[in-house]
């Protein structure tokens, strides 16, 4: 991220910054929302219900977005013991990935909804590079959320398409070794394997799927 400042970038730096506080802020409320909806308002007790970013996003997080590229937002609290269904887990953790889909979807196909109305505004080069971007970022946000290892959302998921012997055997030694192998990715990323670069790629084949005003 540094290296679009050196470079001059400061228009993308700061469009990529915005993307990331929206959509960080739209991750969490999808779980928030969620957990109130199956039983849970610890989130809103908390006061993350909300669509107010200053109340999701970490500084130190967003600093490291900054920084190395990859950041987090404040996790919702949520107590499961107040769910009134079985697949609350699940639909509470896909529901922040799920929101990143959502905006997706709506950005990129709003674009395009947009230059087939001849909008002015949007037959720009900065609404391109918006609305592209924010799409993109969103794709990537859904897939490296998804990934069943550490505290991401999809260790949550997981063990709901697992045995149940499987299951718990998942969560115990995730339990224990989930964190290192996240931080391994990103250790991994800093030290020059392209891993993000492939979820980036991955995000932009799956964008494709869901453009229908193309």
């Amino acid at each position: 991220m540094l290296v679009l400042l050196t470079q001059g970038y400061f228009a993308l730096f700061l469009l990529i910054i915005i993307s990331i506080v929206i959509s960080l802020t739209f991750h969490e409320y999808g779980h928030a929302i969620t957990a109130k909806y199956f039983g849970d308002n610890t989130a809103q007790q908390a006061g993350r219900l909300t669509l107010n970013p200053i109340a999701h996003i970490d500084p130190l997080g967003l600093l490291m977005v900054v920084l190395i590229g990859f950041g987090f937002a404040k996790p919702v609290p949520v107590n499961p013991r107040n769910y009134n269904s079985f697949w609350a887990d699940f639909f509470v953790s896909a529901a922040g990935p799920g929101m990143n889909l959502l905006l997706a979807v709506v950005a990129i196909n709003f674009y395009y909804f947009g230059l087939h109305m001849g909008w002015g505004f949007i037959a720009t080069e900065a609404a391109e590079l918006f609305f592209v971007y924010f799409a993109l970022i969103n794709m990537l946000l859904m897939i490296f959320n998804l990934l069943p290892i550490g505290p991401l959302d999809g260790h949550y998921i997981l063990p709901y398409f697992l045995p149940r012997k499987a299951a718990q055997n998942y969560r115990h030694y995730n339990a224990l070794y989930g964190h290192y192998f996240l931080l391994a990715l990103v250790v991994l990323s800093l030290a020059g394997v392209p891993i993000f670069q492939h979820i980036w790629s991955l995000g932009e084949f799956l964008l494709g799927f869901v453009i229908f005003l193309k």
